[in-house]
C-alpha cells in the first residue's frame, strides 16, 4: 500500500506519466478532482506537509504545455484550491490551535506564544502568507499560524488570494515555458529539485540572519 501510494505521488512529478495518469485512471472530471484536493491538502491541511506542491504545479504546467491540459482553467482551478486549503487552515487554527494555547496553565502551549504569534501577524501578516506559498512546508503550516494568532480574516483573505494566485500561476507558466526544453525535459527531476531548493534559500537565509542577529 504504501509502494503503490509512493508510485503514485511520484507519478503526479514526471509529466509523461502524469499524462498516463490523467488517460487512463484520472480521466474526466476525476483528474481535475484529484489535483484539486492535493494542492487543497497541501497548502492548509495540516497533514499535506507531504504532498507535492511546487513540482505538482511545474509538472502541470508542463503537461498544459503539450496540449494536454487547458492552462487557464487549470490554473483559475488550482488557485482556488490554494485559496480554500489556506482558509480551511485558518479556520483550523483559529478554532483547535487557539484553544491548544489559550489554556494559561499549558506546559506546551503557553498563551505568551500566541500573544506574540498575533503581534507577530499583525505586523508582518500580510507578507507572511504571501511569501509562505513560495517555500515547501511552510506553506502548509503559515495558514494554520495566522489563526492561532487571530490574525484579522479580511486582512489575511486578501494575501492568501494574491498569494495563491502568484503561486499557482507563476508555477504553471514556468513549467508551461520551459517544459519543450530539451534541457529541462531529459533532467527534468534535477531542475524540479533545483526549483524547489532555490525556493529555500530566502527562508534559510532569513533563518541564518535572525542567528546571526542572536549572536551578536
Amino acid at each position: 500500500m504504501l509502494v503503490q501510494a509512493l508510485h503514485f505521488l511520484r507519478s503526479l512529478t514526471d509529466p509523461d506519466q502524469l499524462i498516463q495518469l490523467l488517460s487512463t485512471v484520472l480521466t474526466g472530471w476525476l483528474g481535475y478532482a484529484a489535483l484539486f484536493l492535493i494542492v487543497f491538502a497541501e497548502s492548509g491541511l495540516l497533514v499535506g506537509f507531504f504532498l507535492p506542491g511546487d513540482s505538482l504545479l511545474f509538472t502541470v504546467g508542463v503537461v498544459a504545455g503539450a496540449g494536454k491540459l487547458p492552462i487557464l482553467p487549470v490554473i483559475v482551478m488550482l488557485a482556488a484550491a490554494s485559496i480554500l486549503g489556506d482558509g480551511s487552515g485558518f479556520f483550523l487554527g483559529g478554532t483547535l490551535g487557539y484553544a491548544l494555547f489559550k489554556n494559561q496553565n499549558s506546559r506546551f502551549f503557553r498563551r505568551e506564544y500566541l500573544d506574540k504569534t498575533h503581534e507577530f501577524y499583525e505586523r508582518h501578516g500580510g507578507k507572511t502568507i504571501i511569501y509562505a506559498k513560495f517555500v515547501p512546508i511552510i506553506r502548509t503550516f503559515a495558514a494554520f499560524i495566522a489563526g492561532v494568532g487571530k490574525m484579522n480574516y479580511l486582512r489575511f483573505l486578501t494575501f492568501n488570494v494574491v498569494g495563491a494566485i502568484g503561486w499557482v500561476t507563476s508555477m504553471i507558466l514556468l513549467g508551461d515555458w520551459l517544459g519543450s526544453v530539451p534541457l529541462v525535459r531529459h533532467n527534468f527531476e534535477k531542475f524540479v529539485l533545483g526549483i524547489i531548493f532555490v525556493s529555500l534559500i530566502p527562508a534559510a537565509s532569513h533563518i541564518f540572519q535572525g542567528q546571526k542577529k542572536a549572536v551578536v
